[in-house]
């Protein structure tokens, strides 16, 4: 609930829930069989005593709106207009359950909703610190539009073809050389895996990739019926070596990589191991979807060649994004692969949203065409590497006596594994109540319920101080009881 109890007021605390529930019944909001949240929930949303909630919730279920019992928790049933009606308004809880999509895993519901709570420190979040965002220089970007002025109207169907031109220049950057008839701007990777999904893949298809992995904590695959078959890794990446009999076994279509700062291990993927995987991806037939939305954000030295550098064959689907690196808020990304899958996949994307905003591809061109983007990744890779240096310091004094990790080489994120056994979905709650905001292991594989994924790359310095130190403390506690 995005609404507050006004605590000065001479109404009763009780009585605000109640009428407040009831607006939103009458509204629809919650409509018929809509399943309200928990009373421990609802308490800690507004800020009052459980028995607050359960005397609103009492006197809801006497008037008829609500109904509860203990196995399935407390619905509405009821509404005022419902009671005059000759027929029952539409069960809406029944066509969200019947829709195809999976929601989200519960810890990711609650932790995309924790984000926005005031106070929370955020020791997981896989996006810049608003202090790394180059806030003012985009407002003098739109303020100097006048000299590269942008439309309000649609692109064409594979995006802004200036856009497509500076992708075309930095991508030679990275050894990687393509034209932009061959890229589609998208609205950030995770669009394009959406259109990879439904586009070129059937239902029930099987998707190889390291395990663990941000591909996990998404539905995109899962939601078209397809399986996810986890490849371990080690310290070089993901291991090449089981490629060709998980293939084989599970009649894979394509594998799933993120070989530059893997989310959420932070592991770099060898010279070695790359060229490994792109031959045994060869010799299999293999098609590769590289994500790469993290290559630029190196510390001391930059990584091996892209997959996508070394593809004679046409073998990899190379997705790349500006989300990490520039501007969450501008989503922008791309897809860099053979014409006939860029002709696919736009016409779908023209289906879906008639393409990515104008405005968006219009600043993101000025961003690379000027020299402007380049020069930001410097600052940005100092100020990464000096808050994964606070971090593994923090780790160091806090976590030595009861975790393991390794200090990445780039990207957001340490890979934290506990060395004590405690039960992850406590710590996970009882840091949430503390005003501590986790990413649990469990999220990228249910192999790694003893792992942390701590970014660094979000909450500012006294906060990692203060959430690390906090976490620490209950580790200890939870494994003392």
């Amino acid at each position: 609930m995005d609404w507050k109890p006004d605590f000065s007021s001479e109404i009763p605390l009780y009585v605000q829930i109640k009428d407040s529930i009831k607006l939103k019944i009458s509204l629809g909001e919650w409509a018929v069989g809509t399943k309200i949240p928990a009373q421990r929930t609802l308490a800690d949303q507004l800020g009052v005593n459980r028995s607050t909630v359960v005397t609103a919730l009492s006197d809801l279920i006497d008037e008829g709106l609500l109904e509860g019992n203990t196995k399935g928790g407390t619905r509405v049933v009821n509404n005022a207009w419902n009671l005059l009606a000759a027929s029952p308004p539409p069960d809406w809880s029944s066509y969200v359950q019947a829709g195809t999509y999976y929601p989200n895993q519960p810890a990711i519901q609650q932790i995309n909703r924790a984000e926005f709570q005031e106070g929370i420190i955020r020791l997981g979040t896989g996006e810049l610190s608003p202090d790394l965002l180059p806030s003012a220089q985009m407002k003098k970007i739109f303020e100097e539009s006048s000299l590269n002025p942008f439309a309000l109207g649609y692109e064409e169907p594979k995006g802004n073809l200036y856009l497509r031109k500076q992708i075309t220049a930095y991508l030679q950057g990275i050894g990687i050389h393509t034209s932009p008839s061959a890229i589609l701007i998208v609205s950030g990777a995770l669009q394009a895996l959406q259109l990879i999904s439904i586009g070129l893949l059937q239902r029930g298809s099987s998707i190889l990739l390291e395990s663990p992995s941000y591909l996990y904590s998404i539905h995109v695959f899962q939601s078209s019926a397809m399986k996810l078959i986890g490849l371990p890794m080690d310290e070089e990446g993901v291991r090449t070596d089981h490629i060709s009999r998980y293939k084989k076994g599970h009649n894979a279509s394509l594998l799933y990589t993120i070989p530059s700062f893997h989310n959420p291990t932070g592991t770099l993927m060898t010279e070695a191991r790359r060229q490994d995987l792109m031959t045994i991806c060869a010799d299999e037939g293999l098609p590769i979807i590289e994500d790469d939305a993290y290559r630029e954000l190196w510390f001391d030295n930059p990584p091996p060649l892209p997959l996508k550098a070394r593809d004679p064959n046409a073998l990899v689907l190379y997705l790349g994004s500006l989300s990490k690196t520039l501007s969450p808020g501008l989503r922008i990304g791309w897809v860099v692969a053979p014409e006939p899958v860029i002709e696919r996949l736009a016409d779908i994307k023209m289906q879906n949203d008639y393409g990515s905003s104008s405005v968006s591809q219009w600043a993101a061109a000025e961003w690379l065409g000027r020299g402007l983007y380049q020069e930001h990744l410097v600052f940005v890779r100092e100020q990464l590497q000096m808050r994964r240096d606070h971090t593994v310091q923090l780790l160091q004094t806090h976590f030595k006596d009861i975790a393991e990790w390794s200090v990445p080489a780039g990207g957001f994120y340490i890979w934290l594994r506990l060395t004590l056994d405690i039960p992850m979905h406590m710590l996970f709650e009882r840091a949430c109540k503390e005003g501590v905001l986790l990413n649990p292991g469990s999220i990228y594989s249910r192999h790694t319920g003893n792992y942390l994924r701590i970014s660094y790359a979000y909450a500012k310095q006294e906060e990692l101080e203060i959430g690390l130190k906090q976490l620490a403390i209950l580790i200890k506690l939870l494994h003392r009881e």
